[in-house]
């Protein structure tokens, strides 16, 4: 559990308490279930992280949308909502190159609007020389976005990075040597569930002849 779901559980446990020990259970009762509700909002399970060369999504939730980007690459919008697991992941592995917080509207968070005008913080990840960029979008009822990694940073693919609090969405923006694997609606689960593989790399190795010969490969992004 994230810390964040104890602090708001014991607090709510102790009002209700004293609302309890003033008035009544039924004045108290409100308190205690917004308290359990709390603690199991900040929950934190543990993922399965795939290996290979993929990027996963960095967030629990429904993709809500798929679009193009002028680089040829596409962005993934994933849409959280109060029921979900709200820690966010790393979507693929590198070195933290850009952080950038911008502040905004709050929108709802599955509307497309919400990309470009809500609060968010974005992060640049060098993942073996492709740019992946994973943003934090506030929604209508989130109004805190925590983040806890900085410039030059080394991330792995599937690691915790930080929470929005009740409600959100999570861009995750790829280049076009990503293969997209999600399509609209899927539901997926963040640091588990593979949004993307990394397209095969074509080199040219030496032959024992002589003669130049071609091999392909992938690049792990996580390398």
């Amino acid at each position: 559990m994230v810390r964040d779901g104890i602090y708001y559980g014991i607090w709510f446990t102790f009002a209700g308490a004293a609302l309890w020990f003033v008035f009544n259970l039924y004045w108290a009762l409100p308190c205690f279930l917004v308290g359990a509700f709390c603690m199991y909002f900040f929950r934190d399970p543990e993922r399965q992280i795939p290996e290979g060369p993929v990027a996963v999504s960095p967030g629990d939730g429904k993709v809500v949308d798929i679009r193009p980007l002028d680089n040829g690459g596409h962005r993934i919008s994933v849409f959280l909502n109060i029921f979900n697991v709200h820690v966010n992941r790393i979507p693929a592995g590198g070195v933290v190159t850009a952080s950038e917080y911008r502040h905004g509207k709050f929108k709802m968070a599955n509307l497309e609007d919400a990309s470009a005008e809500n609060e968010q913080n974005s992060l640049t990840i060098n993942s073996a020389g492709s740019e992946v960029i994973v943003t934090q979008i506030a929604g209508l009822i989130a109004r805190r976005i925590v983040c806890d990694t900085k410039i030059g940073d080394n991330v792995e693919k599937g690691q915790r990075y930080g929470l929005i609090k009740f409600g959100s969405r999570m861009d995750v923006c790829l280049g076009p040597e990503w293969q997209l694997t999600v399509q609209l609606g899927d539901k997926v689960k963040g640091g588990s569930s593979i949004v993307a593989r990394r397209a095969e790399i074509e080199l040219t190795v030496p032959r024992g002849d002589g003669v130049q010969g071609s091999s392909s490969m992938q690049a792990d992004p996580a390398e």
